[in-house]
């Protein structure tokens, strides 16, 4: 996995922008092409392991799509082995994760994106997740066009309200 190939790192990659790969939304054509250009990369990008857990998590549980579909295409990305696939989480850089959750009133995941960004000299957290614009050492860039974003987020509205309904009648 990553290796000298990749060289400096400039972002990191968030949850965020991997969960659009697990299903069909406004947003999986871009999402499955900017995770091409980093896991080719063409972008100096990290995205953690544990991201693609992450991704797992919320598109089964909040988001309802099935199991072995998500599986599928998680698994597509961690067998091309990229260097871009960061797999370590070593003790130290969880301490650094909880400190930047203390500091800036974070999530602890956040926390663990900018501690990576610090350790690996990166400037950039590709993510949706506005709430890191207020930690002032990174920048946060979402790499999707906003009228897509915007889309993507009526359409989740749409299916949690159709999940909801769907749940008050059984």
């Amino acid at each position: 996995m990553l290796s000298e190939n990749l060289g400096s790192v400039e972002g990191v990659v968030d949850v965020s922008v991997i969960v659009p790969l697990c299903f069909d939304n406004p947003l999986k054509k871009h999402a499955v092409e900017f995770i091409e250009e980093v896991l080719t990369l063409r972008r100096r990008a990290i995205i953690p392991v544990t991201a693609l857990l992450g991704a797992y998590h919320i598109a089964t549980k909040y988001l309802k799509t099935p199991r072995r579909a998500v599986k599928k295409v998680l698994v597509g990305l961690l067998e091309t082995n990229s260097p871009a696939l960061y797999p370590s989480l070593p003790p130290i850089v969880a301490i650094e994760a909880l400190d930047a959750a203390v500091a800036y009133n974070i999530e602890s995941w956040d926390g663990y994106l900018v501690a990576l960004a610090n350790t690996h000299g990166a400037r950039t957290i590709y993510t949706m997740d506005a709430e890191l614009e207020k930690v002032k050492e990174v920048v946060v860039v979402n790499p999707f066009p906003r009228n897509r974003v915007r889309e993507y987020h009526k359409y989740i509205r749409t299916l949690l309200e159709a999940e909801s309904s769907r749940k008050s009648y059984t």
